[in-house]
């Protein structure tokens, strides 16, 4: 029941958005409801909070409708997701993405970042993420995200308390990883 939801939701979301263009003025507005966790401008600084700036548009607009629909899981968000319609999803995706992504700290241990990097080679992080891990389409831009929210998601794809979408590609890349693959991991995407 829960799949076909989230299917009939997202067949919703993304014929909306072929139909309608997305208003980046009503994204801004609607956007308010945001800043109190993800920061002005979409840049958080609240502890495993993610940036939301920069991320790719049908990114944010698919983890809307997973929380929305309660396929993902957020006792924080679902107050919030509870009043969003399509169009206020659609031009929430359409305005974060249109923001700057945070940059990203001095990197203050580049023997981890360096572990962290073979991990990611070694797990073809790239294959989705891009080169640059910035993302794309539908697919999460992990540069310069706050570092402990990565090993929170991480961890909650490990453990499987987050399937994400793709065919749950993200749980069966971190069911193997180590916690040292984890720390390193989160450490060298934040700090790219």
């Amino acid at each position: 029941m829960r799949i076909a939801l989230v299917g009939m939701l997202s067949v919703a979301v993304i014929s909306g958005s072929l139909a309608h263009a997305a208003d980046l003025a009503a994204g801004k507005e609607k956007a308010e409801l945001c800043t109190g966790c993800h920061g002005e401008s979409g840049i958080s600084q609240t502890e495993n909070i993610p940036s939301l700036a920069g991320q790719p548009d049908q990114f944010i607009q698919w983890q809307l409708v997973f929380l929305r629909s309660g396929a993902r899981k957020s006792e924080q968000m679902q107050p919030i997701v509870e009043q969003i319609n399509n169009d206020d999803i659609r031009n929430l995706g359409a305005y974060f993405a249109s923001l700057a992504p945070p940059k990203a700290p001095p990197d203050d241990n580049p023997d981890l970042s360096r572990k962290g990097a073979q991990a990611a080679a070694g797990r073809r992080c790239a294959s989705c993420h891009t080169d640059t891990f910035a993302g794309t389409k539908a697919v999460a831009r992990i540069a310069g995200q706050r570092e402990e929210y990565l090993l929170k998601a991480l961890h909650d794809y490990k453990s499987g308390v987050r399937s994400g979408g793709g065919v749950a590609a993200m749980a069966d890349v971190a069911y193997p990883l180590s916690e040292e693959e984890i720390t390193a991991l989160a450490h060298y995407l934040a700090h790219l």
